[in-house]
């Protein structure tokens, strides 16, 4: 029984497949990215130092086609106006959005739409408001590829993620986002609905 998907997508040119803290993918297809270091699957139990995270992405800047994408207040103002539009739209319902300077996370309720086509219709969104903006260039890609999708099956699964994602600004001196298009959980269930709020 899936509750709620929580989808993590990156910008450009960030956790690549040989990121020092591991990485979901199976393989490198770039030669040149592969010279940055290991393929490690799955995130490593042993974390990284900063410094040596932060000595990965500088040599990765010289190696990528594009420079590496950061998002600054503005840009992420512009991405949270196209992911309202887009939960108006469809309509999805969101629990918790995180948009940090080098990925995203959203977690939504299910519905009918797959997880796929939900981060496809976000990134697509953003991707044009921040061009139309001027903010990125035309030629230059802002997403780093179609994300990973977690599917929570449980009441606690969904309050869990709730507070991993609002907490992720926090260790960089950010503070807590809150967004208009973010609703409370209030303990909805498939084939139930909406339950007790903690």
């Amino acid at each position: 029984m899936v509750v709620a998907y929580h989808l993590v997508w990156t910008g450009y040119g960030w956790w690549l497949p040989n990121d020092p803290r591991g990485s979901m993918s199976h393989t490198i297809r770039s030669d040149v990215i592969a010279e940055l270091g290991e393929l490690h699957h799955g995130r490593k139990k042993v974390q990284p130092a900063s410094r040596e995270i932060r000595e990965f992405y500088e040599k990765a800047r010289e190696t990528l086609a594009f420079p590496l994408l950061t998002f600054d207040d503005s840009q992420v103002a512009v991405i949270a106006n196209s992911f309202a539009e887009v939960i108006r739209q469809t309509p999805y319902t969101c629990y918790a959005c995180a948009i940090m300077p080098d990925h995203i996370h959203v977690l939504i309720r299910k519905h009918r739409d797959k997880a796929e086509e939900m981060i496809a219709r976000l990134q697509d969104a953003s991707k044009q408001a921040l061009r139309e903006k001027g903010m990125v260039p035309g030629t230059h890609p802002v997403w780093g590829g179609p994300g990973w999708k977690v599917f929570l099956d449980s009441e606690s699964d969904v309050y869990r993620t709730i507070q991993y994602i609002r907490r992720n600004p926090i260790p960089l001196r950010k503070p807590i986002q809150v967004w208009d298009f973010v609703k409370t959980y209030d303990g909805w269930l498939p084939g139930i609905g909406a339950r007790r709020k903690r």
